[in-house]
């Protein structure tokens, strides 16, 4: 009878099952796709000439294209009151529209400055639909203080630090086009 059980035992043993894990395998993630590269921060002059500027006021950035592709970015400062668009002169507000980089001053107050071509027709009819003076004088510039980056502080104006105005002095020919978006 002894001599049994040890056979017995082994014969169990063939029988059973290995163990079953209690945690699931998990399963192999698909491939995903790569996410397309983010533009590049703007910091050489490498990337040569735009040929179109893009300010997307939501994001705080202006960026600048050649041929529809985006050649990197740079972060802006805004209006005070940087909600909608320029309605009026005095409004803080930064307008919204197509425009054009029309004259220079290179000894701005504010580093330098390219000027933009507001009012156009639209912001002038609208204006005047509200018996509004729609104000002008509206620039890309550098700022007189660095602390300033970071904050919406101009009166209207799109404000970049110092060494993206002297990117964009060399980077941006007059007469470029300007978008600027919500």
């Amino acid at each position: 009878m002894r001599a049994i059980w040890p056979l017995l035992a082994l014969l169990v043993w063939a029988c059973v099952p290995p163990p079953v894990s209690v945690e699931a395998p998990v399963p192999a993630a698909p491939p995903a796709e790569a996410p397309a590269p983010a533009p590049p921060r703007l910091a050489s002059l490498a990337v040569g000439p735009a040929d179109r500027v893009l300010v997307v006021k939501g994001e705080r950035r202006l960026y600048l294209l050649r041929d529809g592709a985006i050649l990197g970015w740079m972060p802006v400062a805004l209006g005070r009151d940087p909600e909608g668009p320029k309605q009026r002169r005095g409004d803080w507000r930064t307008p919204e529209g197509e425009y054009v980089l029309d004259a220079r001053n290179p000894a701005s107050r504010f580093h330098r400055s390219i000027h933009i071509s507001y009012p156009n027709e639209a912001d002038m009819d609208r204006a005047l639909a509200a018996g509004l003076d729609p104000g002008g004088d509206i620039h890309i510039h550098g700022t007189p203080d660095p602390a300033l980056l970071g904050r919406d502080w101009t009166i209207g104006c799109i404000a970049v630090g110092n060494d993206d105005m002297d990117l964009l002095w060399v980077l941006v020919p007059p007469g470029t086009p300007i978008t600027i978006r919500p």
